[in-house]
């Protein structure tokens, strides 16, 4: 039982809802889950009467909580206390962040962070492969899609639009595809993790869902490179627009179908614990917001998204 878990009780206790106190807390509801047993366990008793539809405080947990909202209350102060000698945040910032995204977005935003920050420093790894936390000298990881481990702890960055697309040389050379049946005749460009080509793609319009098997010629386990191929001329891909905003903002490719949409992703910053959320995390979570957010604002007033 930390205190962190104990947060989590309290804000599913303020809820009566264990997917509302997550969403307060910018975490999964299995990973909030968790955390109330935890607590239960260590205490021996149950804090709430669940239901199929329902949660509310049991009567050991309306004796316990009041007595245990004080005491974080007071804790919680005595650690503002320590902190409010602080003028700037400071740490190392040691992130493990996908090729593409890496590369020509989160690095550079780093970057203006550090010149802000001085006393920040960072380690980066540069991969699309998934990190393992005990085995990697990372603290976070910024990924595509939710993590999977309720015992990992997340900030939701925001959601992604994800794109079709190709160059207008391409387009003007192979035709334009008006419906996801076209694709059969057009060359995928793919990215493939451990081997495995993403080759099936899914399209939406509406309560309309279209899977259709691709065919292409290169494949890679870079996103960056599977980018460049898409600017190059060599097919149709399918991005992150925050991956692809810049060759689509300069006309380099174009959003081919925008109203068959691939499935939005969401982009997470994850990390192994509680303990490990730093101010320089906190920090960091928040540029990547306000970052993120300008570009998807920027592609919407420009008529992309």
């Amino acid at each position: 039982m930390t205190f962190d878990d104990l947060t989590v009780v309290l804000k599913v206790a303020e809820f009566r809802n264990i997917t509302a106190a997550a969403t307060s807390l910018d975490m999964r509801p299995a990973t909030a889950s968790a955390a109330v047993k935890r607590v239960e366990q260590t205490l021996g008793v149950e804090l709430f009467v669940r239901s199929t539809r329902h949660l509310r405080l049991s009567a050991a947990g309306e004796k316990y909580l009041p007595q245990c909202e004080q005491a974080l209350a007071l804790l919680d102060e005595a650690r503002q206390n320590i902190r409010s000698g602080e003028e700037a945040v400071a740490g190392e910032i040691r992130l493990s962040v996908s090729s593409d995204l890496g590369r020509n977005r989160v690095v550079p935003w780093i970057d203006q962070l550090m010149t802000s920050h001085p006393g920040l420093s960072l380690r980066v790894q540069i991969t699309d492969s998934n990190v393992d936390f005990f085995r990697d000298s990372v603290d976070m990881a910024l990924r595509y899609g939710s993590p999977d481990d309720s015992n990992l702890y997340g900030f939701k960055i925001c959601d992604i639009p994800r794109l079709l697309c190709a160059t207008p040389s391409y387009l003007s050379e192979h035709g334009t595809p008006a419906h996801p049946h076209d694709l059969a005749n057009h060359n995928g460009l793919f990215y493939q993790l451990q081997d495995i080509p993403y080759d099936l793609w899914t399209f939406k319009r509406g309560d309309e869902e279209f899977r259709i098997k691709m065919k292409g010629n290169r494949a890679s386990n870079d996103g960056d490179l599977v980018r460049r191929w898409c600017v190059a001329g060599h097919g149709l891909a399918v991005k992150s627009c925050l991956d692809i905003s810049d060759d689509l903002l300069a006309g380099r490719v174009v959003n081919v179908m925008p109203e068959y949409a691939p499935p939005v992703s969401e982009l997470w910053l994850i990390c192994p614990t509680r303990q490990s959320i730093t101010p320089a995390v906190r920090l960091l979570r928040d540029a990547l917001k306000g970052h993120c957010q300008d570009i998807i604002q920027m592609m919407n007033l420009e008529g992309i998204l």
